[in-house]
Order: structure tokens, then sequence, then C-alpha cells
């Protein structure tokens, strides 16, 4: 059995961003996994090929529709 201080993990050990995701409370947004495809993911505007949604208007209303389709 661990103790308190060995449950509680130290904030001076960085951690790798996977782990580090799951710990958060918030949960990550599904537009953060989607892979760059050369168009928005939601208006299907062309796009370069670093960039997933043309505009913020675009992720919120994927997020929006994610959730709602959850």
């Amino acid at each position: 059995m661990e103790t308190i201080q060995e449950s509680v993990p130290d904030k001076s050990v960085p951690v790798e961003p996977i782990v580090a995701a799951s710990m958060s409370a918030t949960p990550v947004p599904a537009r953060l996994s989607l892979p760059p495809k050369g168009s928005c993911w939601y208006c299907e505007k062309p796009l370069d090929s670093v960039r997933r949604f043309c505009g913020k208007s675009c992720a919120d209303s994927f997020d929006e529709e994610a959730e709602y389709n959850r």
C-alpha cells in the first residue's frame, strides 16, 4: 500500500502529453485528434496542409455537432 505522498503526482516531474491530458479535468476536444486533410473538416473549404478548420466558427460548430451526436 502506498502513502498519500506517493499517490499524488509530483508537479516538478515532466509528464508525457498523453498522460497529462488524461490527468486534467477538462476533456480533450475531438477536433485535436483530427489529421489535417487540406480542407476544413466542417465546411470543406480548401486549406493548407497544416490547418484543420478555416476559422473559429467552423471549429466551434464542429465541436458543438460532435457533442450533440455523442
